[in-house]
């Protein structure tokens, strides 16, 4: 399970700087390096980015039940 943890938060970075990247220069890089939006890769991408999102969502919910999360400690 951790090792899922980190794979998703990888692809979750990913994502985030490839929207920071749409939204400060119009620049999408996935679609850049796999051959466009509408290629396999990109869209494989795209989808395994929203996948991670809805996995972390599970870590999430229980962080905010114990109502303190770990990066919150700093640990």
């Amino acid at each position: 399970m951790h090792a899922l943890n980190i794979i998703t938060l990888v692809l979750l970075i990913v994502g985030g700087l490839n929207w920071g990247l749409v939204g400060l220069f119009q620049f999408d890089l996935v679609a850049a390096i796999f051959g466009g939006q509408t290629s396999a890769l990109s869209r494989v991408v795209y989808i395994l980015v929203g996948l991670s999102a809805l996995w972390q969502i599970v870590p999430l919910s229980r962080a905010l039940q114990r109502g303190e999360s770990r990066a919150e400690r700093g640990l």
